[in-house]
């Protein structure tokens, strides 16, 4: 049977702009909600924040990233997604190591796409780990596969490429393997790009667009930045100069929810301060998208 084509556009907004929401941090989150208190931070905790935040930012996004492990089931079950934001699943297995959450990636069998498009998926995403030091084979048939299971079941696919330090240790440049990694992986037929932000958004406005029409001049098709790494109050104006250089918006949880992990008035302060600022970006996205 041959699934029809689905085209990324619609993870957008009207203006033709992504402003999607990733809820789908696992391990970082419970440490996140650990840096806040004594007690063990359980399983439930992490779903539950999950629901929440897909509740009250959900309605302002154009898409919302959410993983099996910890989201996918209950935020479905409990209806927490707004009608109008699609769905993106996290389709990617996580293994730690003593010094990263996130030490090896594969492919995570346990989300079946035809499943996870029956409940009201749009698209899946899968990140991928870029060291310097690493054989780019088995990256290049992890995204190649990827990319094939997807199209199979009518999917979006989302490669989201990250650099990382050589796993021996070492001189390690981030700036220069986040653009070592569009080049190696942003023309093997993935839907959409997400991107880190040369500089980690730091750096001098022509310095980030100038990374980041390297990165538009390697990744073919549309892409979109992260916010990891970037603090939350340069993330607006890293997304706006990402977009001036070729960028389509952003995927992005830090920035909108972080400051809001362990506070007393959590639930309240979703509702407020994360949908302002999930707000502002979404403004961010269509002006930019309509210079």
């Amino acid at each position: 049977m041959t699934v029809a084509t689905v085209s990324p556009t619609v993870l957008a907004r009207p203006s033709g702009g992504y402003a999607m929401l990733a809820v789908d941090q696992r391990e970082a989150l419970r440490a996140m909600f650990a840096a806040h208190q004594s007690q063990p931070v359980t399983d439930e905790q992490i779903t539950a924040f999950k629901v929440a935040a897909a509740r009250a930012l959900s309605p302002y996004a154009s898409a919302i990233l959410v993983d099996k492990q910890f989201g996918w089931d209950a935020v479905i079950a409990q209806e927490a997604v707004a009608a109008e934001c699609a769905l993106i699943a996290a389709a990617d297995r996580f293994t730690a190591s003593a010094t990263e959450f996130v030490a090896d990636v594969a492919i995570d069998d346990d989300v079946d796409p035809a499943a996870v498009r029956a409940q009201g998926a749009k698209a899946l995403k899968l990140l991928v780990l870029w060291r310097p030091d690493e054989d780019p084979a088995p990256r290049i048939a992890l995204v190649t596969d990827f990319v094939r299971r997807c199209r199979e079941n009518g999917l979006v696919s989302i490669i989201e490429p990250v650099s990382r330090a050589p796993r021996q240790g070492g001189a390690f440049d981030h700036d220069a393997g986040i653009l070592a990694a569009a080049r190696e992986l942003g023309s093997l037929g993935a839907d959409l790009y997400k991107a880190e932000v040369p500089t980690a958004g730091q750096g001098t406005p022509a310095e980030i667009v100038a990374g980041c029409s390297r990165l538009s001049e390697s990744i073919a098709g549309p892409w979109v930045v992260l916010s990891s790494g970037v603090p939350a109050e340069l993330f607006p104006d890293a997304v706006r100069l990402a977009c001036q250089a070729g960028a389509s918006g952003f995927l992005a949880g830090r920035a909108i929810w972080a400051s809001v992990v362990g506070s007393p008035t959590m639930a309240d302060d979703l509702r407020t301060i994360s949908v302002d600022r999930l707000r502002r970006l979404c403004d961010v996205v269509d002006d930019a998208v309509s210079r």
